[in-house]
């Protein structure tokens, strides 16, 4: 019982570590040593778990599927740089002029192109707030539903492919799906992919988007004082050449790596390379390429991919350690208790992982609740391609829940000062709604997301 106390203790203590504000890296591994050393003094830990912990390092510092993130979020980086959704934005805006908050459309629909081309959720919002948000507010929108938009449009790049945290669950559900195994005494060469989670993202994703339109359709319809009627700036048309001129790169580079990825051409780490190459080219093509810019590029990748490593080292410490003081076993046995089974099991932990966005990053959830209730719910059966689109879809709205969303902050830092904070939260509750109605529908129908992997694979 002892272990199990200091295994309650551990998550606890990290938890309260990381609302302190305390680096996330550093806090994972080194409050999990602590607890370590604490338990080797009281015979509450066997310190021969603790020589396992090189090789694991080693693992992840060497894990193919892994490389794919610093090479996405060169691709992502790039296009920000590229000013990509700068004619993209401009091209929709002009095409969906005619309509009454024509413009708040062509903000989801150019968020949703840059999610499916960048990935990178704060890229994303602080480049469409810096870029529409001016205008919006200037052409009579209603503050709270634009900030709301932008804000919640931003956080597509987490459920649209390439996503990078559908890489990391990827990664860490592959771990989950084989401790499963083990503790099934099954023994398959079967795991979960980061390119099934891509194809089962897919379908959600997309539909996420048409809900985020069909509210902006219903509040144009029931309150149109929020949305405008169009201006005659707004109703002067696009050709279809610029139309083309802006829609065809993004379209090219999304073929490119998620067509590649569909296809069963390249592996996610392969078509990230593409999407990198990609990237560099439309940047010279648009002659946005320099030297200068590349340092700029490469910095920004460079201090983005070392974080993300250094959470993942640090992580891995920590499940090493749960795991040594019967974490796991704790985990196992509790699930299995609950009544109502499974679906009592999905639901605790969907409502934890809810709960827990409020005060924690995604990355943070991801590194150390995921690993703990992962392999206990795919032992239960639960299929790990729709547990990994359930908790993706989740932790999304941990981007947008009042105090510590961070695409909250984000827009807080391109927004005047004469919009309350108070405004940019109303604006996002309607969105978070929609967001856990995308997740209702995702558990309800399972096959949206299991639907497309299982024909792919065919």
């Amino acid at each position: 019982m002892g272990g199990e106390f200091m295994a309650i203790a551990l998550f606890v203590c990290l938890c309260l570590a990381l609302m302190a504000g305390f680096p996330v890296a550093f806090t994972l591994g080194g409050v999990s040593l602590l607890f370590a050393g604490i338990g080797i003094l009281f015979n509450l830990f066997e310190p021969s778990f603790l020589g396992a912990l090189p090789s694991r390092l080693y693992g992840t510092m060497t894990n193919q599927t892994l490389m794919a993130v610093p090479l996405f979020v060169f691709m992502g980086v790039m296009l920000e740089k590229s000013r990509i959704a700068e004619d993209l934005l401009d091209a929709m805006a002009r095409l969906f002029g005619g309509l009454r908050g024509g413009l708040a459309f062509s903000v989801c629909i150019v968020g949703a192109l840059l999610a499916a081309s960048t990935g990178i959720v704060g890229a994303t919002v602080v480049t469409l707030g810096l870029l529409a948000l001016p205008t919006m507010l200037r052409r009579g929108y209603d503050p709270a539903l634009a900030t709301g938009t932008l804000a919640a449009t931003g956080t597509l790049g987490q459920i649209i492919p390439p996503s990078i945290i559908l890489v990391l669950l990827g990664d860490v559900l592959a771990n989950a799906y084989q401790q499963a195994q083990q503790k099934l005494g099954i023994f398959s060469p079967k795991t979960v992919t980061v390119s099934d989670l891509f194809v089962g993202a897919l379908l959600p994703g997309l539909l996420l988007v048409v809900l985020y339109l069909l509210y902006l359709a219903f509040v144009a319809l029931r309150q149109p004082e929020k949305l405008p009627a169009p201006s005659p700036e707004d109703s002067a048309g696009v050709s279809v050449a610029q139309l083309l001129r802006s829609l065809l790169p993004p379209l090219l580079l999304i073929m490119a790596v998620l067509g590649s990825i569909l296809g069963g051409v390249a592996t996610p780490t392969e078509a990230a390379a593409v999407g990198a190459l990609g990237a560099g080219i439309l940047a010279l093509f648009k002659r946005q390429l320099s030297v200068g810019k590349l340092r700029e590029v490469a910095q920004a990748t460079a201090e983005i991919s070392a974080m993300v490593f250094m959470i993942l080292l640090g992580a891995s410490i920590f499940s090493l350690v749960f795991r040594g003081f019967g974490g796991d076993e704790l985990i196992h046995d509790l699930f299995h208790s609950l009544p109502g089974g499974t679906f009592t099991a999905v639901l605790v932990v969907m409502l934890a992982i809810f709960l827990l966005g409020f005060i924690l990053d995604f990355i943070e959830i991801t590194f150390v609740v995921v690993p703990i209730v992962g392999p206990v719910l795919l032992s239960m059966g639960v299929d790990p391609v729709w547990l990994g689109v359930m908790i993706a879809l989740n932790l999304q709205t941990s981007f947008l829940t009042p105090p510590f969303g961070l695409s909250l902050f984000y827009l807080r830092s391109v927004t005047p000062a004469s919009i309350p904070t108070s405004a940019i939260y109303r604006g996002v509750l309607p969105f978070i709604v929609i967001q856990l109605l995308m997740l209702a529908i995702a558990a309800c129908w399972p096959g949206l997301v299991t639907w497309l992997p299982s024909v792919l694979a065919q």
